[in-house]
């Protein structure tokens, strides 16, 4: 099977998509039907047997010194439908590494870069205790502090690219020397702007998803 990310795997996806269109498939069960076949033939692998991938695709620790993954989706491959804005909206787990001694907490934001303008933010959280190594499937840990998303609301807000397109879904954890203070419902600008100064190490993993 063609690789993730390949051009392979693009043209296996679009004819997948095309034959639920031909059997009457509604849009959106297509598009999740497409993506779980997908999802089957390229299963993540367990964290344990993963190879390192490029810089800031959540392999080993990436060139920030913080190694970042998830459970549900390799680096660079399609993030599960039941996280997307239309198909569950449940927050995706996380895992990390590397945290350095000096931490007093992490940061967490998630970002789209291909709107075409400014990227939209899915996801900003504050006050993870620097002593976490993961955040579970649909939930936040003890003093963890929410910030806004793009859609204005608190919290996760699951990727809802428009229909035809495929971004890529940004997820960057900041390990930094003292908290950030920003409150809760802060907006990404303004943790970008806490964050100045203060980033011991950080970790980037990269997911997919499109309609």
């Amino acid at each position: 099977m063609p690789n993730p990310g390949s051009h392979g795997y693009d043209v296996r996806r679009t004819r997948l998509r095309a034959e639920y269109d031909d059997t009457g498939t509604p849009d959106q069960h297509a598009d999740q039907a497409a993506n779980e076949e997908l999802q089957r033939e390229h299963p993540p692998v367990p964290l344990g047997d993963r190879a390192a991938g490029p810089p800031g695709t959540g392999g080993e620790a990436d060139q920030g010194g913080l190694s970042l993954r998830s459970s549900a989706f390799s680096g660079h491959t399609l993030i599960p439908d039941r996280y997307s804005r239309d198909g569950g909206n449940t927050s995706p787990p996380l895992e990390w590494a590397s945290v350095p001694d000096g931490a007093r907490e992490l940061v967490l934001l998630c970002e789209d870069p291909d709107t075409g303008g400014e990227p939209f933010v899915h996801w900003v959280v504050t006050g993870i205790p620097a002593n976490a190594s993961g955040i579970p499937e649909g939930s936040l840990l003890d003093g963890a502090v929410v910030g806004r998303n793009g859609y204005g609301e608190p919290g996760w807000g699951g990727p809802r690219p428009p229909v035809g397109e495929e971004h890529r879904y940004f997820f960057r954890l900041y390990a930094v020397d003292r908290p950030l203070e920003v409150g809760k419902g802060a907006t990404a600008e303004e943790v970008r702007a806490a964050l100045e100064g203060r980033v011991l190490a950080h970790g980037t993993l990269v997911g997919v998803f499109g309609r």
